[in-house]
């Protein structure tokens, strides 16, 4: 695509030759002449002088010099857009592989594709121009909307997809949450569940998530959403729309994360709370009450961002204080010298 191509695409100002081919996007250390790069800020000016890309995106401040450009206020943003343009994903050809096993009671768009090995319960509905990859097993009555991937061996038992949404490999969905209750001997009674996993439009859920049904009512996942690799996503939960889940996220049963919310990697939420729209929990944090909306959060127990930032630096300052606290309690008296440890010195 021709650079004045790409930035009428993207609506965006061309720069400079506008006749340059390009043919993909790259790093701007790696990118080739007939690549595209981006910078983010003017920090990147001396990267951006050794690089051998044939043009790049830039914010206003960053002078590209003689390189074809396109003028962007969104750099990372437009970016994404250029590597959609140039680099598309290739659609395999519809039908099912010779090995997929599709159930006669299952409705299969004849524009979708299947890879070897698929399972396709019977009830299940497949919609137009999606894509299983190969090894993908779907229980009775799972539906699956319009341009969605689901990659190799994702299991997907009493779930519901709306469109282009992508599953990374391994994910499984609609596996039975973790209920029991404890009988007169003091064992456990597995709780049976009940509910599905409903996933709403342009949801992305990332390799080995697993997001489970409902006890009673519904699991269900907002539209927009993105989920990263290694999420644990328990029964009952409400994930609004836009919502970012980084990697090791795990949500006990019934929590509530509401629209835009940003959950950080290996963060955790007890169960029945609700983490507040546009909240932000920071990465590892324990929340084990109800987050504001907008609020941000950090530490375990989660805390206020300010307050953990006073604690963690009160934290720092302990031994000094401690030290303090016991030369003032031998001036006034109030203990004697403690006895010499092994090394010589104050075993405190």
């Amino acid at each position: 695509m021709r650079l004045t191509q790409l930035a009428s695409e993207l609506g965006r100002t061309c720069l400079g030759r506008g006749d340059v081919v390009l043919s993909g996007v790259a790093a701007l250390e790696t990118a080739r002449p007939d690549q595209l790069a981006f910078v983010r800020s003017p920090a990147w000016s001396r990267q951006l002088a050794g690089s051998r890309a044939g043009a790049v995106l830039v914010p206003e401040g960053v002078d590209p010099a003689e390189r074809p450009a396109i003028l962007s206020p969104s750099p990372g943003l437009d970016f994404a857009r250029a590597a959609r343009l140039l680099s598309p994903q290739a659609q395999p050809a519809p039908g099912a592989h010779p090995s997929a096993v599709v159930d006669p009671a299952a409705a299969v768009d004849p524009s979708a594709s299947l890879g070897a090995l698929v399972s396709v319960g019977p009830g299940c509905r497949i919609g137009a121009r999606t894509r299983l990859d190969a090894g993908v097993a779907l229980e009775r009555d799972v539906v699956i909307g319009a341009d969605c991937l689901i990659r190799a061996r994702c299991v997907l038992r009493h779930a519901s997809l709306g469109d282009r949404v992508v599953l990374e490999p391994g994910v499984v969905l609609g596996g039975d949450g973790f209920g029991y209750a404890m009988d007169e001997r003091g064992g456990w009674l597995k709780m049976p569940q009940q509910g599905r996993v409903v996933v709403g439009d342009d949801v992305e859920i990332g390799a080995g998530t697993t997001v489970d049904r409902g006890a009673l009512g519904d699991t269900e996942i907002g539209s927009g959403t993105k989920i990263d690799n290694l999420v644990q996503i328990a029964h009952n939960c409400r994930i609004g729309e836009d919502v970012v889940i980084v990697a090791q996220v795990g949500l006990a049963g019934s929590t509530v994360v509401e629209r835009g919310a940003m959950l950080m990697a290996q963060a955790g939420a007890a169960g029945h709370l609700t983490i507040g729209a546009r909240a932000f929990v920071g990465p590892q944090a324990g929340i084990m009450s109800d987050v504001a909306p907008g609020q941000r959060v950090y530490g375990s127990p989660g805390r206020e961002q300010r307050e953990n930032l006073r604690i963690v630096a009160a934290t720092r300052k302990l031994p000094e204080l401690l030290r303090r606290m016991r030369a003032l309690e031998r001036r006034l008296g109030l203990r004697g010298d403690p006895p010499p440890d092994a090394a010589g010195g104050d075993p405190e």
